[in-house]
């Protein structure tokens, strides 16, 4: 192999590895764009079926209370899913390796934490289902709100969770077997980071 070729070759592993990682990145952010554009859906779904059953129900009646909960809940979602889509749209993919684990890593926890909330706001919508019993005269209210929760709730779980799960499958797959290849060294000079070929 001539020495030209040799050069070549030592030269073109550092871009292939700068190549893959902004592929990873590209394909992280096309996920949460995707993501935003679903819970943006279902926001707007929620607004448009919710809000006419708003308009439309008793308005003593336990619908007209969950279709409220339902048009409030969905004020929230979709101010998460707008800046979110924009955030993810605006991502650059030339991330460094350091700066593509952490916003890896922070994205995974992000959804894996919403996921416990997401188990918190069911839990609140059967404890207001509980209090029916012992506050009849907001029974309506509590029931409605109540289930409104528990439907909100267990789609957000089902939402993050999904999202996480997404996103780990995605470092596993992509981003882990470029992480297998690197090495720290240490020497009387000092300290280094070697990436093996």
């Amino acid at each position: 192999m001539s020495l030209r070729l040799i050069i070549l070759f030592l030269l073109s592993v550092p871009f292939a590895r700068a190549q893959q990682l902004s592929e990873f990145n590209a394909q992280r952010i096309q996920t949460d764009q995707n993501l935003m554009l679903g819970l943006g859906s279902w926001a707007t779904a929620n607004f448009v079926v919710s809000g006419i059953g708003w308009a439309t129900t008793n308005p003593e009646g336990e619908a007209h209370y969950f279709h409220q909960m339902n048009v409030m809940w969905n004020t929230v979602n979709l101010g998460l899913a707008i800046p979110g889509y924009i955030k993810a749209k605006k991502a650059s993919t030339a991330l460094s390796l350091g700066e593509t684990v952490k916003s890896q890593y922070e994205t995974e926890k992000i959804f894996l934490f919403n996921t416990g909330l997401d188990i918190g706001y069911m839990a609140g919508g059967l404890l207001l289902r509980s209090e029916t019993k012992s506050n009849l005269s907001k029974e309506a209210m509590y029931r409605g709100y109540g289930n409104s929760l528990l439907l909100q709730g267990g789609f957000l779980f089902v939402f993050d969770l999904t999202a996480c799960i997404i996103h780990s499958r995605h470092r596993t797959k992509k981003l882990n077997p470029l992480l297998e290849g690197i090495s720290l060294s240490s020497s009387a000079s000092g300290v280094g980071l070697k990436w093996e070929l």
